[in-house]
């Protein structure tokens, strides 16, 4: 089969596709062949060796968490599974960017009906860290939350879990996204110079809870604003976390199939819209992470192998 891999860290260069053995299941998993598969921002900083000490790689090594594909065999004392079921779910092996891909039985959930391959495929990571950071702030009704980075692939959902908890929503994005953000029920405000003041326009002075997605100054801007700092969650910046007292509640913290089967059930029932920017072909894993690391994406962008 054809799957991603990297040798080294590096720059998006040392991205590439090869043949190697199709996976085996073991006990307990099933064999997924994928039809789509999301990327993350988290998989290029661990390919360029930021996370080492967080998340070190192994070389050779794969990429990729999210998936949602078909179930072609099954591994001894596997459960609940037939092969032909249509899956979505997640694998802790970096190893989803790839045509098959072998996942415990337990990291499966049911594709819902209606429920498109690349949404289902690109809501492990993104739809979790949402579901971690709205759950940390505590937002329900009568809270004024913010979100910055609010039509990024974390916080694009973010907002729209944080409106279904009751919360008035205020999403920081650049004008370009202010519309979507308007059609889901959140007030836009745009980043930059002056956002503390934009914001407070905009709430009345008194903001809940703040959710940063980005980094780059935004817990500052939630104590700027007066939120408690046991109502910040970052994902990002965890020196200003560790500074402040704020919470660091993201990848991981809701990671589980429950919670991916929750989001998918959302998105199948029209209730949570999963924006995908673009898809690319497996074959040009490169270019896909050119363009998310370009930043400013609107959603998510897919890999169809």
């Amino acid at each position: 089969m054809k799957a991603v891999r990297l040798h080294q860290y590096g720059g998006i260069d040392v991205l590439r596709v090869e043949e190697v053995e199709r996976p085996v299941p073991g006990p307990g998993q099933v064999l997924v062949e994928v039809r789509a598969a999301g990327i993350q921002p988290g998989e290029a900083m661990i390919r360029q060796g930021l996370r080492h000490e967080r998340w070190p790689a192994t070389f050779p090594s794969g990429q990729g968490s999210d998936l949602a594909g078909v179930d072609v065999a099954l591994g001894s004392q596997a459960r609940g599974w037939a092969v032909g079921d249509e899956v979505l779910g997640f694998t802790h092996a970096r190893a989803s960017h790839a045509e098959y891909v072998a996942v415990d039985d337990v990291n499966l959930v049911p594709l819902p009906r209606g429920l498109s391959w690349d949404v289902a495929g690109s809501l492990y990571v993104a739809g979790t860290t949402a579901y971690a950071t709205v759950f940390a702030v505590d937002a329900g009704p009568g809270d004024t939350v913010v979100v910055a980075g609010a039509a990024g692939g974390v916080g694009s959902i973010a907002v729209q879990l944080a409106r279904l908890r009751g919360a008035s929503v205020v999403g920081l994005a650049s004008e370009r996204n202010h519309a979507w953000l308007e059609s889901h029920g959140i007030v836009p405000v745009a980043y930059g110079d002056g956002v503390a003041d934009r914001v407070r326009a905009a709430t009345g002075g008194r903001v809940d809870a703040f959710v940063d997605t980005v980094g780059t100054g935004y817990v500052d801007l939630a104590v700027e604003l007066a939120v408690a700092p046991e109502r910040v969650d970052t994902i990002r910046d965890w020196p200003a976390a560790a500074r402040v007292g704020a919470r660091t509640l993201g990848e991981g913290s809701a990671a589980c199939a429950v919670v991916v089967g929750e989001l998918a059930r959302l998105a199948a029932r029209g209730q949570l819209d999963v924006p995908i920017a673009r898809t690319y072909p497996l074959a040009d894993v490169q270019d896909a992470f050119r363009d998310l690391e370009r930043g400013h994406t609107h959603g998510k962008i897919v890999l169809r192998p």
